[in-house]
């Protein structure tokens, strides 16, 4: 019996849907479905974060394209969510997997406590030996908190249970330098050492994604990045070809391989990387920008130059630098009023302007997370 390991799998809309009809492609959600149940029995943990909703929803109602109107796609996904759910199910049920649906907004992962609740609720399901199907709720989602794409919510997903592997199952085989449906010189890229080396990749990512998908290549490269950093070895891969999981797995160089950080995150500091969502910026002046970076201190007051947006004490912020790159994010203990009034200034003289003790630093290296 091999190790026991988490892996999650992510699958588009275009793998799961017919490009011509945009109705189910049930041969590959039949072989995904034994592929998942095989690795279930393997002893591993199993997650699944599928798209569909929408597109099912659409061929359910007849719908000729997909909608654009944020209420028009939250009641199509709701027709279509039930639907998804009882056609994996009855898969599943064939080859005797439990399932369970998950279904996650981006607020679930802001709150630490209900972040910490997800956590818990996932690695019970997975003890129990059941397989959770997750989608994002897309039925309550507002725009501002919605993850946007399945590929970052499969990341997330995949750094909050702290898996081994990510596989994002998609249209094309691997990442290629151009895209190689237009472009024949476009060279494959077969392994991606680390984040420095994902900096430089000189991709054309092109954002086209298909007619009925929502992400083209961008969105792969921002969850592998995700991954990298929470320690998890992440595989973009070929929809159509669900088995190519196990090659995978056996070290066969299939698809595009993002290797992991050796030291990833703890997970306060995942939680603060990507669970939050910034609700401000604060511009710093180089002395602090090399503090945080080079000395790894907390941010003081005295170091920041310009304060952006409207936040409360204990929400998240991107910490810039002064030509607008981000090198940090953090949790606040000073609301944006006060900060516009003190920042600049001294610690000790905080009381005086403010007329009340407040704390020492403004991000402490704690919260603080960089983004480097």
């Amino acid at each position: 019996m091999e190790m026991t390991q988490t892996i999650v799998v992510k699958i588009g809309t275009s793998s799961l849907t017919q490009p011509e009809t945009g109705f189910l492609a049930l041969a590959t959600i039949a072989r995904l479905v034994e592929v998942l149940s095989q690795l279930r029995r393997q002893g591993h943990h199993v997650i699944l974060v599928s798209s569909g909703a929408i597109g099912v929803g659409c061929s359910r109602l007849g719908l000729a394209e997909r909608p654009r109107t944020i209420a028009m796609k939250q009641a199509v996904a709701a027709v279509g969510q039930g639907r998804l759910m009882r056609i994996y199910d009855d898969f599943f049920t064939s080859v005797n997997q439990p399932i369970a649906q998950v279904l996650l907004t981006r607020s679930d992962l802001v709150q630490r406590s209900r972040y910490v609740n997800a956590y818990r609720t996932f690695r019970q399901l997975l003890k129990l030996g059941v397989i959770p199907i997750v989608n994002e709720n897309d039925t309550l989602a507002i725009e501002e908190l919605k993850f946007g794409d399945n590929d970052t919510l499969s990341a997330l997903v995949a750094s909050l249970v702290e898996a081994d592997w990510l596989f994002l199952l998609t249209d094309v085989d691997r990442l290629y330098s151009a895209d190689p449906r237009s472009n024949p010189e476009a060279e494959p890229i077969v392994q991606v050492a680390d984040l420095e080396e994902l900096e430089t990749l000189n991709v054309e990512v092109g954002d086209r994604g298909t007619h009925w998908g929502t992400g083209g290549m961008v969105t792969k490269i921002a969850a592998a990045r995700i991954g990298i950093k929470a320690g998890v070895r992440t595989v973009i891969t070929e929809g159509r070809s669900p088995e190519n999981i196990f090659k995978i797995l056996a070290g066969e160089p299939i698809g595009t391989r993002f290797e992991p950080e050796p030291q990833p995150f703890n997970a306060r500091k995942r939680w603060i990387a990507h669970g939050l969502v910034p609700a401000g910026k604060l511009y710093l002046d180089n002395g602090a920008v090399n503090a945080i970076l080079k000395s790894g201190k907390s941010l003081l007051a005295a170091g920041i130059t310009e304060v952006e947006g409207e936040f409360q004490s204990q929400d998240a912020v991107q910490i810039c630098a002064a030509d607008g790159r981000e090198i940090a994010r953090g949790i606040v203990n000073y609301n944006s009023s006060e900060l516009q009034q003190i920042r600049g200034y001294h610690s000790e003289d905080i009381p005086h302007i403010l007329g009340y003790m407040g704390a020492e630093t403004v991000v402490h290296r704690d919260n603080l997370v960089l983004s480097q």
